[in-house]
């Protein structure tokens, strides 16, 4: 059995109620102290002090110090006023002081679990203000990584638009200096050899005229010898497939009879038809030089010359798609691939692959590209466009 203390001491405000328990010689770190609204209670074996107080406090602004061998509480009443006594009237009634003081533990849980819950609380809200915090600097972080990318890429785009635009003035100042018989990048080296001329046709001479009239009247006739295409002495390597090539050549030199009334002499001949194309891609007439195209390849669907000099018109009508068919097509009659259309497939990767940057394929585009430094890897134009071409990619892929 606990010894009650009884030699407590108190005294009182209107408004506070001051209580000093003495420890008796008890160290305070075996104090035990429980305090509710109604109810002081300290255990401090073998002693125990417990009270009902006279009037309700309230315990969320009363305080318990211990020093000196002394517990001093210092509670604030609810109600100010005399109290004149310390504990209740009832305080000897058992009972009573058995539901006092299991009202005053199931208060001192209530209270427990609500401070344990508010802390709960608060911690998730600081937990909530942190992830937000957290959230809020990445979301600036990524701001910055995008932004410094999208000037990245906006640069690279400039770049590439100044690159294309030093281009189309490099080529218009190509297309000016060049002579009457230059297409630039026409293939037409590959134009077919003719003997003699049409009439109407732009090989048309004038007969030439000789200081002494001839005994009797004669006619002029003009050859155009074909150019050797492989030079002798030849590889025994290449000898397959040079003469497939010039087998194909031969194949397409065929003039095919077209049965059309509608047509005249020279315009079943694809050869004059592409020359005609030519006449009207120098003019500036592309539409009318894909025409002529069109019907050449009606004609003879083996020529490769006309299919990359359709593909330079649809270049500059901005037909990236068809440029890009033609121009492989050409690349197909374009085999065996051998030294004599070295050059013509050389264009034609060149077109294929501006097509493709236009259309914003840069890694088809880069592909053509190096096939043609391939062809020619001491192009300095070549070789410039290919680097800003892996540049644009780069920061594409960044």
């Amino acid at each position: 059995m606990p010894i009650t203390v009884r030699d407590y001491t108190w005294d009182e405000t209107e408004t506070s109620v001051h209580v000093d328990v003495p420890l008796k010689g008890v160290k305070a770190s075996k104090v035990d102290i429980f305090s509710t609204d109604e109810y002081l209670k300290v255990n401090f074996p073998p002693y125990l002090f417990e009270v009902v107080l006279f009037q309700p406090v309230d315990d969320s602004k009363g305080t318990a110090q211990v020093g000196d061998g002394t517990i001093t509480f210092s509670l604030q009443k609810r109600q100010p006023g005399l109290w004149n006594r310390l504990i209740s009237p009832n305080s000897d009634d058992k009972e009573l002081m058995k539901s006092k003081r299991q009202a005053a533990i199931d208060a001192a849980h209530r209270k427990a679990q609500q401070e344990k819950q508010q802390q709960q609380e608060e911690k998730r809200e600081r937990d909530r203000t942190a992830l937000k915090e957290q959230m809020r600097l990445e979301n600036e972080e990524r701001q910055r990584i995008e932004s410094i990318k999208e000037a990245e890429r906006q640069k690279a785009t400039e770049d590439f638009e100044k690159w294309k635009a030093e281009q189309l003035e490099a080529e218009k100042e190509r297309e000016e200096t060049q002579g009457k018989n230059d297409v630039g990048i026409f293939d037409d080296e590959e134009a077919l050899p003719t003997i003699g001329t049409r009439p109407g046709s732009k090989d048309e001479k004038p007969a030439e005229v000789k200081s002494q009239p001839p005994p009797r009247s004669s006619g002029n006739i003009q050859v155009r010898f074909t150019p050797r295409v492989f030079p002798t002495p030849l590889r025994e390597s290449k000898v397959e497939a040079e003469e497939e090539w010039l087998r194909k050549q031969a194949e397409a030199r065929r003039v095919v009879d077209v049965d059309d009334p509608d047509l005249t002499e020279e315009e079943k001949n694809p050869v004059w038809l592409k020359d005609k194309g030519d006449g009207f891609f120098k003019s500036g007439n592309y539409l009318a030089a894909v025409n002529a195209y069109n019907l050449a390849v009606r004609l003879d669907s083996k020529l490769p010359s006309v299919y990359s000099n359709r593909a330079t018109c649809h270049l500059k009508l901005r037909n990236f798609i068809k440029c890009i068919e033609d121009c492989s097509k050409a690349l197909d009659l374009l085999t065996p691939p051998v030294e004599a259309n070295a050059k013509s497939r050389l264009r034609a990767h060149v077109k294929r692959g501006t097509a493709f940057c236009e259309l914003e394929l840069y890694v088809e585009g880069l592909q053509d590209y190096e096939a043609a430094l391939k062809l020619d890897p001491k192009n300095a134009q070549l070789i410039v466009d290919t680097k800003k071409i892996r540049a644009v990619i780069q920061s594409t892929v960044e």
